[in-house]
């Protein structure tokens, strides 16, 4: 998969089924050319480019699954 296919998903968590927004870029380990993690802004698709530049960086092993229009992710967020 392409990162440009994983931008058109939505990253929802499992946990409290809150949508996080949508991916933007990926952290990618040098060496071996894994996914290490997810980089989603906060505030999603629009104002991540408007907003703080706050964002997730959501380990790949948190992915649950990856279906046609969404990535379900697994993380447990202290409130």
């Amino acid at each position: 998969m392409r990162l440009c296919e994983m931008e058109e998903k939505e990253v929802i968590n499992a946990c409290d089924c809150r949508r996080l927004g949508f991916v933007a870029d990926l952290v990618i380990e040098e060496c071996s050319g894994k996914i290490e993690a997810l980089i989603v802004p906060k505030g999603g698709k629009i104002s991540g480019f408007f907003g703080d530049g706050a964002e997730y960086v959501i380990p790949y092993a948190c992915v649950r699954k990856i279906g046609p229009d969404i990535i379900l992710v697994e993380i447990h967020e202290k409130k």
